[in-house]
């Protein structure tokens, strides 16, 4: 499979690609993700990868382009990164004990336009959190750059009680899909 641009910052994305023997190269966009008033989780989600990939695209008009962005949306609120530990503390409470949505969403664009883009959804249930687990995990620092406030690979891991869909899509990137997705636009035809 030719070297095609990932449009992230994320180091888990790069991980699950590089995991799999793809080579690319990380270009980091610009995009502001700030949802719309009234905007859905899911297209929101939709509309931040989309863009992402339009503007790695821009920049690199003849490579092929995949973009994702994850949220965690509870009760059709986005529940985004904390910047602080009562933010963090906050989530974890109101993530404790209960079942979420994470949702990512790809998109793969070339030449400027979004050739195809999907969101996938996983469903994530977590124990009850006592308060002294989520201090020492606010210590842990993990939370601050996750959405959702955990990070399923990390030492999260262990307030996960189910997750129903693909455990990569909690990582940030449902890689079944983006592997087809790629292979759809980089392998040549029979």
């Amino acid at each position: 499979m030719k070297r095609f641009i990932l449009a992230s910052a994320s180091p888990r994305r790069r991980g699950l690609l590089s995991a799999v023997g793809l080579e690319f190269d990380v270009v980091e966009t610009a995009v502001v993700e700030q949802p719309l008033e009234g905007e859905p989780p899911q297209e929101f989600a939709l509309r931040m990868a989309r863009s992402k990939a339009l503007a790695a695209s821009a920049l690199n008009l003849e490579r092929l382009v995949l973009a994702a962005d994850t949220i965690v949306e509870l009760e059709g609120e986005i529940i985004g990164k904390p910047k602080s530990p009562d933010e963090a503390r906050r989530t974890l409470s109101r993530l404790s004990g209960r079942t979420h949505t994470v949702i990512t969403a790809l998109a793969i664009a070339q030449g400027g336009e979004i050739l195809e883009h999907e969101a996938v959804l996983s469903q994530v249930a977590l124990r009850a959190l006592s308060g002294q687990e989520m201090e020492a995990y606010i210590l842990s620092r993990e939370p601050f750059d996750k959405a959702g406030a955990y990070g399923v690979q990390g030492l999260g891991r262990s307030f996960v009680e189910h997750i129903d869909g693909s455990f990569s899509n909690v990582m940030g990137l449902p890689i079944e899909n983006a592997l087809a997705a790629l292979k759809r636009h980089l392998l040549p035809a029979p």
